[in-house]
């Protein structure tokens, strides 16, 4: 199964891409959870949320072409359901569109019969960097409130 999540941001490729990789503001829009790696190719990441009893995810990067595109595996953690799953792919692709980007994100290789929390949250994770990048401002969704 594959979902696509699409959004225009008026911002630069390089300060999305900046978004989508630094720990720090990644926090602003993913529900209080950081990302953490050294973003080589081939290098592992992780998401985690300092409310959290572990990592709510984990994976490999399997793409990274600054500020272009980012294409990751993904392991989800935070419940038994979700960890079943196995492994997926979620891919970030930037594309320039005058003053804004086009950003594109791709979460496939899901099981047929995949929760919904697996991939659920996608729209108020891109709402939130697109709020946040537009505004400075943070979007609060059920999401965002998980985990306060």
């Amino acid at each position: 199964m594959e979902k696509v999540f699409e959004s225009y941001i008026r911002t630069t490729p390089d300060r999305l891409w900046t978004a989508l990789t630094d720990p720090e503001i990644r926090a602003v829009y993913h529900f209080g959870s950081r990302i953490t790696s050294d973003w080589a190719p081939g290098s592992r990441y992780e998401l985690v949320n300092p409310r959290a009893d572990g990592p709510l995810c984990e994976g490999v990067n399997l793409e990274v072409d600054p500020p272009r595109r980012l294409v990751q595996s993904m392991v989800a953690l935070w419940n038994e359901d979700v960890r079943n799953a196995g492994t997926s792919r979620v891919t970030w692709e930037i594309e320039p569109v005058a003053d804004s980007c086009r950003l594109l994100l791709t979460h496939d290789r899901l099981p047929a019969d995949a929760s919904e929390q697996l991939y659920g949250g996608w729209p108020m994770v891109v709402s939130g960097l697109k709020t946040w990048l537009e505004t400075g401002e943070r979007l609060t969704t059920p999401g965002s409130l998980m985990y306060t």
